[in-house]
Order: C-alpha cells, then sequence, then structure tokens
C-alpha cells in the first residue's frame, strides 16, 4: 500500500487543484473517523483515510467523463491499494459507474466524501466557519436544495447502511473535519 506521503505526491502528479486536494484531505479525515467509530482496527481505518485521500485521483482527468470518474482512479492505482479499496473507489460513482455499493467499506466512502461538500459549504456561510457547527444546522441545511445543491443527500442519507443516523454521522463528520491536519 502507498504511504500518505506517497498519495499526496501522486495527487500533486495528478494535476489536483486545490479545492480537490481540500476535499480529499476532508474525505481522508471523514473516513478514518468512521472507521474508528465502527469498531474497525488501526490499519482498516489506515485503508479507509488512504481511500478516502485517493478516491478523486482521477478528477482532473475525468471532470467532462462523469462514467470514467472511479474506473480510470481504479487505473492508476490497482496496484498501489487492495482490492476492495478499488471496488469502493468504482462505486462511490456508481450512479454512473454501474458498480454498486456492496459492503460497509463501500457505504463509508460514498456517504463520507459526499458530506465534505455539505460541510465546507457551511463552513463559507458561517461566520464561525466550522467552529461550532452543529449537526442541527446542518440538516437544516439539506432541506434547503438551493444549498450546496450539487451536493447529493441521498448518499449522506447512506449513512444509515453503516448503522449511524443523519444526526450521528454529521456530528462525526463534523468533529473529523474541524480535527483535520491541513496539509
Amino acid at each position: 500500500m502507498l504511504t500518505r506521503d506517497e498519495a499526496v505526491l501522486l495527487l500533486n502528479e495528478e494535476k489536483t487543484d486545490p479545492g480537490l486536494m481540500r476535499h480529499a484531505l476532508a474525505s481522508e479525515a471523514v473516513l478514518r473517523e468512521l472507521a474508528l467509530r465502527l469498531g474497525q482496527p488501526d490499519e482498516v481505518a489506515d485503508l479507509w483515510a488512504m481511500t478516502g485521500l485517493l478516491h478523486d485521483v482521477d478528477y482532473p482527468r475525468t471532470k467532462d467523463n462523469p462514467a470514467m470518474h472511479g474506473l480510470t482512479a481504479a487505473e492508476i492505482i490497482a496496484d498501489r491499494l487492495p482490492a476492495e479499496a478499488i471496488y469502493a473507489i468504482q462505486a462511490h460513482n456508481g450512479e454512473y459507474t454501474n458498480i454498486p455499493p456492496k459492503s460497509q467499506f463501500d457505504y463509508a466512502l460514498r456517504c463520507g466524501e459526499t458530506v465534505t461538500g455539505l460541510i465546507a459549504a457551511a463552513a463559507l456561510v458561517r461566520p464561525n466557519g466550522m467552529d461550532g457547527m452543529e449537526a442541527k444546522s446542518l440538516k437544516k441545511k439539506m432541506k434547503d436544495k438551493a444549498f450546496a445543491a450539487s451536493v447529493n443527500r441521498d448518499t449522506i442519507k447512506e449513512c444509515e447502511h453503516l448503522g449511524l443516523d443523519l444526526t450521528e454521522f454529521l456530528t462525526l463528520a463534523i468533529k473529523a473535519m474541524s480535527e483535520m491536519p491541513q496539509n
């Protein structure tokens, strides 16, 4: 498996822009927190975090071809992550790749990476950013379809496949993103 430094280098080699890099780092943080909350051992949490970090490695290449997003990533990193991580990356865009989520890991990546967009957008419109953000306010934002319109609310609600209700999941994701390293 790649080291974290190698993964960041790969993202840079693939011309990941700063906004996408922030999303990758946020996804890494949320996926690690999810794995730990679900009782996964540290080595599994490391794999989930690495998968969160790399799930959009192909986006600079596939942004204009959504049917290839996730499939191209699998080609880029196929020999660098275990098969279950490659599958989760392909399934995170299952609406376009036609690869359905099957495992807890697949659903964790789907809802975990999606929620980062909602949280980041909410932080931008709050005077204190992430400070003091609560699940209750995010749930209100989710009801407003015009707010962060590209964020798929149904995908966020897939947290139920992990045995987490929406409030618990949003709280966990806020915590993870609030505490994430900045590089």
